[in-house]
């Protein structure tokens, strides 16, 4: 919603989407959002009389800040302000890195709940100060559209564990912000959608094969087939994906995303016309 002044033309709204950056507004909201769901909780007193806050900053000080367990201060106060400097001196990347280790060590009766919705929290203050970044399956991605994100949603929940587990690998390999690695990220969205076809077609072949049974099964279209049967092929021909390992890689988070997405809505579309034909695929 645009207040008064921006209505008016008196101040302008941000109009470039932060990649590489955080603006003061964006870090100051994320770190509200920590107090309301995680901070607030906590008083005055010694860390360790808070089960569950105890358990998270004793995760993060040993596996996220590296650091030895008799120098984690004891009182929650000094705690705090230890945190609260870290968080506003780091980098933006460490800043979204600490919002995905927060959320993935929390843990208390209500601790799923309450990180499923600080996880929603975040996705929508991330989509008003128009950052390229979205959680998605408890990790933070460079995803900007609904659309896209609930396309990899939808894949990852599947009844299908193989399917999911490659749609997964895909989303972890795309989104490592120190190390991407798109092809193989790419490698494992195509291995997605060969799985699910193998599924539907009740046998274990290359995707090319298994297109032409898909096709018999469930009705594809004809331009489908011709799509995805030329997006694995330039996956699989010597100088694709697949084989061109010792070449320095040229591909970019733009292709990685792009077969994401594409493959994900694909064996969405699968599942949804084989239930349709009566086919379960297991």
């Amino acid at each position: 919603m645009k207040w008064f002044s921006e209505r008016k033309g008196l101040k302008t709204s941000r109009t470039e989407i932060q990649i590489d950056s955080m603006d003061d507004a964006l870090r100051n909201t994320l770190w509200n959002l920590l107090t309301v769901f995680y901070w607030e909780t906590m008083n005055e007193e010694q860390i360790y009389r808070h089960k569950y806050l105890n358990g998270l900053f004793r995760a993060m000080w040993q596996n996220y800040f590296k650091k030895t367990m008799d120098t984690m201060p004891s009182w929650w106060d000094d705690l705090y302000k230890w945190t609260r400097d870290y968080f506003f001196k780091c980098s933006w990347d460490e800043v979204y890195e600490f919002l995905e280790v927060v959320a993935y060590y929390y843990t208390d009766d209500e601790g799923k709940t309450r990180n499923e919705e600080f996880k929603k929290a975040c996705n929508h203050v991330l989509e008003r100060e128009l950052s390229a970044y979205r959680f998605v399956n408890g990790r933070i991605t460079e995803i900007t559209s609904k659309e896209e994100i609930s396309e990899i949603e939808e894949a990852l929940s599947t009844p299908l564990k193989t399917v999911n587990a490659h749609i997964e690998n895909a989303l972890k390999l795309m989104s490592d912000r120190k190390s991407p690695d798109y092809r193989n990220s790419i490698k494992e969205s195509i291995s997605a959608v060969e799985a699910a076809c193998n599924l539907l077609a009740g046998k274990k072949v290359t995707l090319g094969q298994c297109l032409k049974d898909v096709k018999e099964k469930i009705g594809l279209h004809g331009a489908l087939e011709k799509a995805f049967s030329s997006l694995y092929g330039y996956t699989s021909e010597a100088e694709g994906i697949r084989h061109a390992l010792m070449d320095e890689s040229t591909l970019t988070f733009e292709d990685a995303k792009f077969m994401l997405v594409s493959c994900s809505a694909f064996v969405n579309y699968l599942i949804s016309k084989a239930s349709k034909a009566g086919i379960k695929m297991r």
